[in-house]
């Protein structure tokens, strides 16, 4: 475990002037963005305990190129448009994309009772030695949005020196659960909390539709929950081992995991995020010196959205993340130089 103290950096961002609000910033690029144009070749990955994820492929033209993990958030699937512009912009710099499905959001239902949660890691880590076992040159990188970067920031930690991944990045992190869960329950914040908990019900559904509950989670009371307290006591937290949401909250939530993580990690997140409150974000003792914490004032929830040259939106975190992976990538490639030499 690392013992210095990562980094905090003020982040360059700049919102669009039409869009100063963090729920402007939240809401627009949902609303208001166009499906990015992909196409995905998508493999079905089997996993050591006999079910399944899927994983979306592009960029493959591009041989040998570095390869792009994707990590969804909650209710993200191949159409995620944050997920779809990222990949298109690391196509175009000339790298491949594989985009992970967590355990469960594909079209059709996994096979096993659990599907993904905030704390699940296993798939994401599968993949990873999956990937580094096919191509043991290639250089990995990750990015994880929201819940995807729990998940990400999460299995860092967890596999310390031995990540198989070579960079990483996280973006609008749920760094405190239990928080973050409290504040969605109030204000505003109630329409992002039903948003979301629609889409987990959504899935529960179709998924319980074709397959018996496994006890003791409670269907029946899952689909009448009314905020992620009542769901995940219900149905995520016995499903996955744990004693009840405070237990799957305290145990799953990535920043106790932050000073464990020895790969390079930037972590991306705007302080006016409307799904938790500042005070759930890390201070530099809390960061393994392999973490860098992007701060910005603006920015809201997945959104980032500043303003192009002739005033139109651009997605300035996707951009930005991109450039960052591939200098990691440049400086990677140098040091296999000298150290050649």
């Amino acid at each position: 475990m690392s013992t210095t103290s990562g980094r905090i950096l003020a982040s360059a961002f700049r919102p669009h002037p039409l869009l100063r609000g963090a729920h402007a910033q939240t809401i627009a690029p949902a609303l208001l963005r166009p499906t990015p144009a992909l196409r995905l070749r998508v493999e079905r990955l089997e996993t050591p305990d006999g079910d399944f994820v899927d994983l979306g492929w592009t960029g493959e033209e591009h041989a040998q190129a570095p390869i792009a993990v994707l990590v969804h958030g909650l209710g993200g699937n191949f159409e995620s448009k944050y997920l779809r512009g990222s990949a298109l912009r690391l196509v175009t710099a000339g790298w491949r994309v594989c985009v992970l499905l967590l355990r469960g959001a594909s079209e059709e239902p996994n096979r096993l009772p659990r599907a993904y949660n905030q704390g699940d890691t296993a798939d994401l880590r599968h993949l990873w030695r999956v990937l580094r076992e096919r191509e043991p040159g290639a250089f990995i990188a990750t990015i994880g949005w929201s819940l995807g970067g729990n998940v990400t920031l999460k299995a860092l930690g967890e596999e310390g020196a031995g990540a198989p991944t070579d960079v990483a990045c996280a973006v609008s992190v749920p760094f405190s659960l239990h928080e973050c869960a409290e504040h969605l329950r109030i204000g505003f914040a109630r329409h992002y909390q039903k948003r979301l908990l629609d889409s987990l019900k959504d899935m529960v559904r179709r998924k319980h539709a074709r397959q018996p509950v496994t006890a003791p989670a409670d269907l029946g009371k899952a689909l009448a929950a009314r905020d992620f307290f009542e769901f995940d006591d219900a149905f995520t937290a016995p499903l996955n081992g744990y004693r009840d949401a405070e237990d799957y909250y305290a145990r799953a939530a990535c920043g106790q995991y932050l000073p464990r993580i020895q790969r390079p990690t930037l972590v991306l997140h705007a302080l006016d995020d409307p799904f938790m409150v500042p005070s759930v974000v890390p201070d530099a003792s809390r960061l393994s010196s392999s973490v860098t914490l992007e701060l910005s004032p603006r920015g809201g929830h997945v959104g980032f959205i500043s303003a192009g040259r002739f005033g139109e939106p651009v997605c300035w975190a996707e951009a930005h993340l991109c450039a960052h992976l591939v200098a990691a990538y440049a400086r990677h490639r140098q040091s296999g130089a000298i150290n050649a030499s």
